[in-house]
């Protein structure tokens, strides 16, 4: 019986903590954007993507080249590793592992966490990305929304009324004409 009681607690207050959510939430104002469909709208950005493209195939040739070589010089050990002395084989050994390390580390610099690829997309992508959070700003002021939800960042959005969909105000805002 006591199990009963406090259930019945626990069920009541999580029952008054949800309609005094949903009374709070009632009063706030929002809206939803499609930072995705925003972005591709824009020619700088469409630009901006296809250097990346251009930059990260060409810096991926280089990194494979490297590989490459890598493995032409563990197939040519392998095969003239039984007519070599023990010191010629560490020797060739040594530079392979070097030569491998040469290329993971390349590979890291170019594509790694903050290497040469992230710093660019940051270069060339992230002034139109504050242009877009800046018109957002401007666009929540001016019509006093309390948030502004992204359909396109994966955060679950399992309806909302398209009226609420403001990308197209946002790329108004830009100048972008669609």
């Amino acid at each position: 019986m006591q199990n009963l009681i406090r259930s019945m607690k626990k069920l009541f207050i999580t029952a008054a903590i949800i309609l005094s959510m949903g009374a709070v939430a009632s009063a706030q104002r929002y809206c939803v954007i499609d930072t995705k469909y925003i972005l591709e709208s824009i020619p700088e950005y469409k630009e901006s993507q296809s250097k990346l493209d251009a930059i990260a195939e060409q810096w991926q040739k280089e990194i494979d080249a490297k590989f490459q070589e890598v493995d032409k010089m563990y197939k040519s050990y392998q095969a003239e590793q039984v007519m070599l002395t023990e010191e010629l084989k560490h020797k060739r050994e040594d530079e392979i592992v070097a030569k491998e390390k040469d290329a993971k580390d390349l590979q890291r610099k170019r594509f790694g966490y903050e290497g040469d690829l992230f710093k660019k997309r940051e270069e060339l992508v992230k002034p139109i990305q504050d242009r877009i959070y800046n018109a957002v700003q401007k666009l929540s002021a001016s019509r006093m929304y309390d948030f502004v939800l992204d359909k396109a960042g994966g955060a679950t959005l399992i309806f909302f009324d398209p009226k609420l969909d403001k990308s197209e105000e946002i790329l108004k805002a830009l100048g972008v004409k669609k």
